[in-house]
């Protein structure tokens, strides 16, 4: 018996129906791993392709890269190549995959070799490993080939043993999630042997690459990696089979890592966050602090800092750019709010004195604050790998930054120096005071921390100079002057502190105040909307005040297309890319500027994803404020982007439940006025019919009675008149009755009796109740099974559906033309079909033929309402079934009518066996008579050509 407990939840059990299904429309992914080049992974892929083609599999080459050796190149013939992309690059000329090809060709698998390459500029994605997520996405195959150096997570260990620093990387989570991985292993002896036979490098090449990268202590080193790695993979999709199939519970992980990243950290701090949070298998969390000395940095240390959330998130981080005035108060508040309990920093190797003799590092008040926290110190590298360019960059402020924050804080120092001069004879010293340690308040307010302190130094030396006896001169009279002194730049450095502390923080909730009014205005103003224009100029409007940039909104058209906003026509929208729109669009996910897809391109664009459905795309020219860079100010435009879309969407469906509500009024309307004029039409007609019909009888005994020729002619031709006026009036008759059974199906009145019936019974029925005369100008072939089974439905009405569509094949089949009807199971249904050879249906209107008062053609010299077929397919929707119209190959139309079957009950097949022994033959084909109107068995198949 199962365990209760090691049942899965519901919500296990949903969310792994939800994965099951998003796998089955996902393609798969192999992946050749090897250690390094060389080992063999493309050969392996092209052996284990050309088995699938021997298979019958549809393999496809999208970019296979030989390296010119011979072996590798015989493999790929006969097999069918993709054309390459041509990318031109100053004067040189690159191929490069073609993504669009592949996804127009859409192979069944397709070979795309070298998984972390770098796209050339131009292409849709800077790196392969997206073009080959966005093959996956679509339902395609996918075998590739992969190094362990070209893994981001280790990429700076195989920097560290082989001397070598890799720039082409990829997430680890894109080798995580590959549904296998294929180890193509070789011993370093053996490598090296086939380096030196010239079956990896030529000759000179070869001699190079020994003394460098393949040495044989690298080779072990990252085949060691690389078996490991492989250990790590093949042992997560054991858990998650064990997870999936034996029934263990799966638990969250109760590890959880707090990542705090600074300007003056590297790549490595990032990279190693990541590999101690898979090796926990815990969720991790990467911030950014951005106090009042962050801001006034450089920015090429803001830009670094968040280079490394970019990077986190690649690494399956969860990121964050906080603000406040102590990094650890905000990283200790995030840790408590998202139930953190490892948090990881970086160390560097050397450390001020002063900061030692103080304690004020981050690592420190961590510690004192939270002593529950587990710290994780990772030491930061001493010489990094970036160029010497950009390490200026990052170390040297600019000048000009400098002298705009310092030299107004002298020139104040200097002016509070002189005003206070004329009011020495008026005021005590301990009253001139004041005004210095007003100036060193108003340098705090306007330019920060460091200018305060500045100011707080001169103020004390200019006060002693300028003012304290002995004056111009350093030299202090009185000792307690020195305490004073003291005082004065103790309480002027903290009033600057405090000052610049508040004036942060101010800032900070100015800036967070201003974009929750945004939110707000853009909810409130979105709230009254009543159209998509509305909505379109109060999304523009907003976000390019809240945001200072340019926008434009791209909304869904009624073909599902992308129209240009209202700014389009006064010539101020901005130039967008439509292609790169519409991948948005299909896609959901963000593209452009900053982005994985064409992160070249100036604008960025971001879906308007609804609940039901992405409505469009929000583009905005992102210019220099780096929207697409800081988490913060990207959720928000996320947020203002989805609030847009649920305006959007809920005016559509406004839209549709106003014109769902007119529909169903106006359909009452019309069933009310049918049912109407049915019945006060039915009592004359009926009366006319009968007239007509008694003066015909009337009229033919008169001809038939001998008489004068005159008299006889006469009769003759009243008699042809009272036919027509008869068959005229039947007509309209049968016209009312169509109205009037309408509108009873519609208003639900009639009621289906079920019971067994035959399907040659109902067939005979409907071909005695059409018209002989029109019957008899069109040969009828009928194949109906002998073993048919029965058919549970009302008699009565599915007779009226068969006579319906007799009736509507011989009105528009020219007169000698084939027409039939046949009978079939297929599956647990039963297929009737009515079919002719005459002109067919008009191109797509196959099924609006079956709406009320719509015919073929709306123009028609055929009488007609256009209420038969729209009658039929009511009566086969009651009886659970489905009524659909084609155009046949060899010409004509085919109506079938698709009905449940159901276990019949016994029946004894005496009659069936007295009827063979009587006759010697089947009813499993026959022909109708026209004349008689009966089903009659044949000896022969009919010599009229069958449909198939």
């Amino acid at each position: 018996m199962t365990d209760p407990e090691a049942r899965l939840s519901p919500d296990a059990l949903l969310a792994q129906v939800q994965q099951n299904d998003a796998q089955a429309h996902r393609g798969k992914l192999k992946i050749f791993f090897g250690a390094s080049p060389g080992v063999g992974k493309t050969y392996a892929m092209l052996k284990a392709a050309r088995r699938l083609r021997e298979q019958g599999v549809d393999v496809c080459i999208g970019i296979v890269e030989t390296h010119g050796r011979a072996d590798t190149a015989r493999l790929l013939e006969d097999m069918e190549p993709l054309a390459l992309r041509e990318v031109r690059r100053g004067r040189l000329t690159l191929r490069e995959f073609d993504l669009a090809a592949a996804l127009q060709r859409h192979p069944t698998v397709l070979l795309v070799d070298e998984l972390a390459h770098s796209n050339a500029p131009g292409c849709r994605h800077p790196k392969r490993w997206q073009d080959v997520e966005e093959l996956l996405a679509s339902g395609v195959d996918i075998y590739t080939t992969l190094n362990v150096q070209h893994l981001e997570s280790v990429s700076d260990i195989v920097g560290s043993i082989t001397g070598v620093q890799v720039r082409e990387t990829l997430p680890d989570r894109v080798f995580e999630a590959a549904d296998e991985v294929v180890l193509v292993d070789l011993p370093p002896d053996e490598l090296l042997q086939r380096l030196r036979d010239g079956k990896v490098y030529l000759p000179e090449q070869a001699a190079h690459a020994v003394r460098n990268f393949f040495r044989k202590g690298n080779l072990l080193a990252l085949r060691q990696l690389a078996l490991r790695l492989t250990a790590e993979q093949v042992e997560g999709e054991m858990r998650d089979y064990r997870s999936s199939r034996v029934g263990g519970q799966v638990w969250d992980a109760a590890e959880a890592l707090l990542v705090c990243v600074g300007p003056h950290d590297d790549a490595s701090l990032v990279r190693a966050a990541a590999r101690l949070a898979d090796a926990l298998h815990a969720r991790w969390h990467v911030i950014t602090v951005e106090t009042p000395a962050l801001q006034s940095r450089h920015e090429a240390r803001r830009d670094h800092a968040l280079k490394l959330l970019q990077l986190a998130r690649e690494l399956g981080a969860q990121t964050a750019m906080l603000s406040g005035a102590n990094a650890a108060e905000a990283a200790l508040a995030y840790a408590r709010t998202h139930n953190l309990n490892r948090a990881m920093l970086g160390r560097s190797p050397t450390w001020a004195w002063w900061r030692r003799l103080l304690g004020r590092s981050t690592t420190a008040l961590l510690a004192h604050q939270a002593p529950d926290l587990d710290l994780i110190l990772i030491t930061r590298a001493t010489q990094t790998l970036r160029p010497a360019a950009a390490r200026s960059a990052f170390d040297l402020p600019q000048a000009g930054a400098l002298w705009r924050r310092y030299l107004p804080a002298l020139l104040i120092s200097g002016a509070i120096t002189l005003l206070a001069s004329p009011l020495r004879s008026y005021f005590d010293l301990s009253n001139t005071v004041m005004l210095f340690m007003l100036g060193v308040v108003a340098v705090a307010l306007r330019f920060g921390r460091g200018p305060a302190a500045l100011s707080a130094i001169v103020n004390v030396l200019a006060f002693d100079y300028f003012y304290v006896p002995p004056r111009f001169s350093f030299a202090v009279s009185d000792v307690q002057y020195i305490f004073t002194f003291g005082v004065m730049l103790g309480v002027g450095l903290l009033i600057g502190h405090l000052t610049s502390h508040l004036h942060f923080q101010a800032m900070v909730a100015g800036q967070r105040e201003r974009r929750t009014h945004d939110l707000y205005e853009l909810s409130r103003e979105l709230s009254g909307a009543l159209t998509t224009d509305q909505v379109a100029e109060i999304g523009e409007r907003v976000v390019q005040a809240s945001f200072r940039c340019r926008a434009s909104l791209l909304l869904l058209g009624m073909d599902d297309s992308l129209q240009p906003g209202a700014d389009a026509a006064s010539g101020t929208a901005l130039p967008v890319d439509a292609e790169l729109a519409r991948w948005c669009l299909q896609h959901g996910e963000p593209a452009g500027h900053g982005t994985d897809t064409l992160p070249s391109a100036v604008l960025f664009y971001l879906p308007l994803k609804a609940p039901m459905r992405v409505r469009g795309v929000l583009v905005v020219d992102p210019g220099d404020t780096r929207l697409s860079t800081i988490p913060e100010l990207r959720r928000l435009l996320e947020t203002c982007a989805t609030q847009i879309a649920i305006a959007l969407e809920r005016i559509h469906f406004v839209s549709v439940a106003q014109d769902t509500l007119l529909a169903m009024q106006a359909e009452r309307m019309r069933n009310s006025l049918l049912s109407t004029l049915s019945h006060d039409l039915r009592t004359p007609l009926t009366s006319l019919v009968g007239a007509a019909e008694v003066l015909a009888s009337q009229l033919a005994a008169q001809c038939a009675t001998p008489c004068a020729t005159q008299a006889t002619v006469s009769a003759a031709s009243l008699h042809a008149q009272a036919l027509i006026i008869m068959r005229q009036a039947r007509r309209l008759a049968h016209m009312v009755d169509d109205l009037l059974d309408m509108a009873r199906l519609q208003s639900g009145q009639v009621t289906l009796r079920h019971d067994w019936q035959s399907v040659e019974e109902l067939v005979g029925s409907a071909l005695r109740a059409v018209d002989p005369a029109q019957l008899a100008q069109h040969p009828l072939h009928i194949d109906l099974p002998a073993d048919f089974p029965l058919v549970r439905a009302d008699a009565v009405l599915l007779e009226r559906v068969l006579v319906n569509l007799l009736d509507n094949a011989l009105k528009f089949t020219p007169p000698g033309t084939p027409l039939g009807v046949r009978a079939q199971v297929q599956g647990a249904e039963a297929l009737l079909t009515v079919w002719d050879q005459g002109p067919g249906l008009p191109h797509g209107r196959e099924r609006a033929v079956f709406e009320k008062f719509t015919r073929g053609e709306p123009e028609s010299s055929i009488p007609g309402v256009g209420l038969g077929l729209a009658i039929c397919r009511v009566i086969v929707e009651a009886h659970g079934g489905t009524i659909a119209a084609a155009n046949q190959p060899m010409g004509g139309a085919a109506f079938s009518v698709r009905l449940p079957l159901q276990t019949a009950p016994q029946l004894e097949p005496a009659g069936d066996a007295e009827h063979e022994a009587e006759t010697g033959k089947s009813p499993a084909a026959a022909t109708v008579d026209p004349a008689a109107h009966a089903l009659e068995p044949t000896a022969a198949p009919p010599t009229s050509p069958e449909l198939p």
